[in-house]
């Protein structure tokens, strides 16, 4: 009996206690309150497409509960930013209470319609957050740049919500996919470097038609996108080096359409350049592909008289899956840099032709993959588990580095067959290839095969400016300067950066340079 009249005493105290507290009273706010920032920038958006979200902290320093009669968009309800307090979403609120000593959290969102405004380009919209009013307002300033762009994307059904998926014409005859997106219209198959390019789902280049992409030109590519370049179209890329300075700047950029910092060096944002079986004569000079799934997918024409695909002066990183992957297809390669690639930086499957010239082939991506940076095998298993095998012609790869984090960067994956080529020869090439175990063996493998290695250097370092940056300019301390074939040389006389190299060639994309001491300094 003692015990239960003990809680109950206890019990009733401690609402006593309560009762009396002043603690819960939340007096008016005096106007001095504290923020995390002054304004808040949210980074350059396309009009149209909503940003990402940001969040300011407002704290209460007082010891005194208070309340905020009003914290609002100064424009109301005709602001293109919106709020989010304490898990409510709007732009105008009351009464919002912060405890003695405590803080809060408001997100911000914009989607800003450029057309809205008297602008050409881009556009800085600017609004504000109002806390209290009167001799008790404070406010904190929002700003966004808003970049005007060209966007491309399928129709949509209003009624089935259906997205409208591409028919390919192979062969003379059409074939559905269920890949969302569209053919570009006969005014759509020139870009230029007015304003950049936002692609939703695949914008593919008509049968019989060509693309072309100005110097300068930048385009975007939601999730799930791409280019698709049909049987018999062509795609040309004609990016150009700025003779202003040591950049790439008047070069093509493919990329992701989230213009964040934080979204810079993400991958897999998007999906592919792909050059469809029958596709020809494409051309990349002086192009970024960056954050892509695959960066370049490019299936057929192995015995086409021409290389499907030639590709000068670009760089291709930060892919999920590989940089360039070629199906049984036709490629030639100078002065390209790869790296960061999830799977390879370049892989020759199903066998094909293949030939790079003073290319940089590295891959230091921060995680597993399971092969290496350049992969080369001579077959195909279908859905059937069916093992279809065909002739790699070539793969030459001269006067390249190939390197990157992992112990083997090549793998030769070939299925014997007297009836089926293999065909490869690295010449005058650095390679990593460190195989303690003594795993890879047999003639792919032996450094000693002229017929396959001439003038190799296995494991020696290229002495890489910044690899897991994707800077893979090589320094004074390399080991591949003045390693290079003449020849080849004279083939590509000038490296990526447009810098001479016919009278002592380095191996790879670029000359070397001394490096600036000061880890703030540029390259240029």
């Amino acid at each position: 009996m003692k015990r239960h009249l003990y809680f109950l005493f206890t019990f009733c105290l401690i609402i006593f206690w309560s009762s009396c507290r002043k603690d819960f009273e939340f007096s008016p706010s005096t106007g001095q309150l504290e923020f995390s920032k002054d304004t808040v920038y949210l980074d350059t958006v396309f009009s149209n497409i909503g940003s990402s979200t940001y969040s300011l902290k407002v704290y209460n320093r007082s010891n005194t509960d208070i309340n905020i009669p009003s914290v609002k968009l100064k424009q109301g309800n005709n602001s293109n930013y919106r709020l989010n307090i304490d898990g409510m979403a709007g732009k105008v609120f009351s009464n919002v209470q912060i405890q003695a000593k405590d803080s809060i959290y408001i997100f911000i969102e914009s989607t800003i319609n450029i057309n809205d405004f008297t602008n050409n380009g881009a556009f800085l919209y600017t609004d504000q957050i109002e806390f209290d009013a009167g001799s008790n307002l404070q406010n904190v300033e929002l700003v966004t740049l808003v970049q005007d762009a060209v966007f491309i994307y399928p129709n949509k059904d209003f009624d089935t919500k259906v997205i409208e998926t591409l028919s390919l014409n192979i062969g003379g005859e059409i074939y559905e996919t269920d890949i969302e997106g569209r053919e570009l219209q006969s005014n759509e198959l020139h870009f230029t470097n007015e304003k950049p390019y936002v692609i939703y789902g695949y914008a593919a280049v008509p049968n019989g038609y060509t693309l072309t992409i100005d110097s300068g030109a930048r385009i975007h590519f939601h999730e799930n996108s791409g280019l698709l370049v049909s049987e018999n179209a062509s795609l040309q890329v004609n990016g150009t080096f700025s003779t202003d300075q040591e950049l790439l700047e008047n070069e093509v950029i493919f990329e992701g359409d989230r213009l964040e910092p934080n979204f810079s060096e993400t991958p897999g944002q998007w999906g592919s350049i792909w050059l469809f079986e029958g596709s020809r004569n494409n051309i990349i000079e002086y192009a970024t592909i960056k954050n892509a799934s695959i960066g370049i997918l490019c299936d057929g024409g192995a015995e086409a008289p021409e290389s499907v695909l030639k590709i000068n002066n670009s760089q291709i990183y930060n892919t999920v899956g590989f940089g360039i992957l070629g199906r049984n297809t036709s490629i030639a390669a100078e002065n390209v840099v790869l790296n960061k690639a999830g799977q390879s930086a370049f892989a020759g499957t199903f066998g094909g032709r293949y030939n790079f010239t003073h290319c940089t082939i590295a891959n230091y991506w921060e995680g597993p993959r399971q092969f290496p940076a350049v992969l080369l095998n001579n077959f195909f298993i279908d859905n059937e588990n069916n093992t279809l095998a065909t002739d790699l012609s070539e793969a030459n790869f001269n006067n390249c580095i190939i390197y990157g984090n992992d112990n083997q960067e090549i793998l030769l994956d070939e299925i014997e067959d007297d009836a089926i080529n293999f065909n490869f020869k690295f010449t005058n090439c650095l390679i990593r290839f460190q195989d303690n175990s003594n795993f890879f063996n047999g003639n792919n493998y032996n450094f000693e095969d002229l017929s396959h290695y001439e003038n190799i250097i296995i494991n020696q370092m290229p002495d890489f400016f910044d690899a897991s940056n994707n800077a893979l300019i090589i320094g004074d301390n390399s080991s591949v300067i003045n390693k290079g074939n003449a020849n080849f040389a004279i083939q590509v006389p000038n490296d990526i950066l447009n810098q001479n190299r016919t009278s002592a060639p380095d191996l790879g994309a670029y000359q070397h340079i001394t490096f600036p001491e000061d880890d703030n300094e540029t390259l240029n």
